[in-house]
């Protein structure tokens, strides 16, 4: 393996099946996570860290089969300082193609205190697991914990240690958030300069948002000598969340005049994962978000417009088809077919199968039958929840709601286990009344922790995309539905996270999708 990056070629490390899934309420199914390292391998991302195997079992599979599958990316799981976490990390990554063990410990002050270990012995323990990892794999990374709180002469002397251990890649995680652009990129350049050995390892950055400067710290870092950039698609992750794959990637690529690094990522393969990624995890993405979110490429501005009819250069700095974003939104109606509908979904960046696209286009006829015109966004909503729904225990058949003055009453009709049952139940408002309904119909103790409802489209047709999540016993699952009928979105997505919650029992066994870790102590 080579040990030095190239100075003009910068890696993607992409942590979206770890830190990303950290996010309270993120947690996908294990055909998700596959599904989503499969983009991203196919995207170009170099580095797929694909979970932390010893967090539970449903973690533990996830991990051996994204190494089994993996066609061109460095497969990485995560583990902590010890002998335990770096052996069922291997265990499930050695799989893998390229394979890499990723091992951390908590280095500040603050986080000294955790293991309650002095210098010398988390010195010592340092030495000893990122030995012990380098006898597994010879593709190691070692991460000190919270290094940007980490006092300097500490920080070098043990990512010395890391190095003469047979670590390939040193990252500099910037845990809580704290640092800032110009520390970042001091940090960095001065760990190479003074660290015996640091020219023989790829120096990486993993910053996180909290003072809103993830983006700006990681370009800062690969300004002071960082190869390796650790992020997440649509920043994703705890508290405010991860870099932004597509921010770090776009940025390069169109600022090449002052930073003059190259990734491997198709570009135009991201608004594609990104949608996915917010379907999957249950966390849209905010409208006026960089690069992926639905204005970032709109323009109401009189003076705007203006200037983009006579050259899109003079407002835009990037094409939409850069990312994947179709430049038009042109509507398909009720007579659009099959061949119009395939069409329209490729230009938006979507390769349905021949399977999916029947289940698509009936929903497609559905709604055009309710809506005049059918929009870009419309389709992009039934994309996300055409997820086939023949083995759901649970189906919603029809529904009826009254409400006017009084409680609202609710009557639904759905299908479990193959019966059919039907209830009324009465509530404040139409959607509780619903929701309890279906309760009565499927006794449950799951709190709702997000109820969300998203206008696809403009006009009193527009479909409502609805959010919620639910938790149950410690174990989270959110889902998604779409519809011209808000309460029937609603419905239908409130049952699909209970479709979910039953998935994750029936495949994982009682209590096996509950993190046996804090994840708090991860970076």
């Amino acid at each position: 393996m080579t040990k030095t990056a190239s100075k003009d070629r910068v890696v993607i490390f992409d942590t979206t099946l770890r830190d990303g899934e950290q996010s309270p309420g993120a947690t996908m199914t294990h055909d998700e996570k596959l599904e989503i390292a499969g983009l991203l391998d196919e995207m170009g991302v170099d580095i797929i860290e694909a979970g932390f195997p010893i967090a539970s079992e449903g973690d533990f599979a996830a991990v051996s089969e994204i190494a089994k599958n993996s066609v061109n990316s460095v497969i990485c799981g995560l583990a902590r300082a010890n002998f335990a976490d770096i052996d069922r990390c291997w265990e499930a990554v050695k799989h893998a193609e390229k394979p890499r063990i990723h091992t951390f410990i908590g280095t500040s002050p603050l986080h000294r205190a955790i293991p309650n270990l002095t210098m010398d012995e988390m010195a010592e323990r340092i030495e000893q697991t990122v030995t012990h990892a380098r006898n597994l794999c010879d593709n190691v990374q070692w991460s000190p914990m919270d290094a940007t709180r980490t006092e300097w002469d500490y920080l070098a002397r043990v990512v010395e240690i890391a190095i003469k251990c047979g670590a390939t890649t040193i990252n500099i995680p910037d845990t809580v958030g704290y640092t800032a652009p110009i520390e970042s990129a001091d940090l960095i350049r001065r760990l190479i300069a003074e660290v015996p050995g640091a020219e023989t390892v790829v120096f990486a950055t993993h910053c996180h948002n909290d003072l809103g400067m993830a983006t700006a710290n990681s370009l800062a870092a690969v300004a002071g000598g960082a190869r390796q950039i650790e992020c997440t698609i649509n920043g994703l992750g705890e508290r405010a969340g991860n870099t932004a794959l597509e921010e770090v990637v776009m940025a390069l690529k169109v600022r090449g005049d002052i930073m003059p690094f190259e990734t491997g990522i198709d570009t135009t393969k991201l608004m594609h994962i990104s949608r996915r990624v917010a379907t999957v995890s249950g966390f849209n993405v905010q409208f006026n978000k960089a690069i992926v979110g639905k204005n970032a490429f709109a323009h109401e501005s009189g003076i705007h417009q203006d200037g983009m009819l006579k050259n899109a250069e003079t407002f835009e700095i990037m094409r939409p088809q850069d990312v994947g974003l179709s430049g038009t939104s042109l509507p398909l109606g009720k007579h659009s077919g099959r061949a119009a509908l395939r069409a329209k979904l490729n230009e938006l960046g979507f390769e349905p199968g021949d399977n999916q696209l029947k289940d698509i286009f009936v929903r497609f006829k559905e709604l055009a039958d309710r809506k005049k015109e059918v929009y870009d966004d419309d389709l992009i909503a039934l994309m996300g929840v055409s997820e086939a729904e023949e083995n759901d225990r649970l189906k919603v058949v029809a529904m009826k709601v009254l409400c006017g003055t009084g409680p609202a009453e609710s009557t639904i009709e759905m299908e479990i286990d193959g019966a059919d049952v039907t209830a009324s139940s009465e509530g404040d408002g139409p959607v509780d009344a619903t929701f309890k309904a279906i309760r009565k119909l499927h006794p449950n103790k799951a709190h709702l922790q997000l109820y969300q409802v998203h206008a696809v489209t403009e006009g009193t047709d527009a479909q409502a995309t609805v959010s919620v999540r639910l938790e149950e016993d410690g174990v989270i699952a959110t889902g998604q539905s779409a519809d011209t009928d808000t309460v029937v979105a609603s419905a239908k997505a409130y049952v699909s996270a209970l479709n979910r919650l039953l998935v994750r029992r029936e495949k994982t066994g009682p209590g096996a999708d509950v993190r046996e870790i804090n994840y708090k102590d991860v970076d």
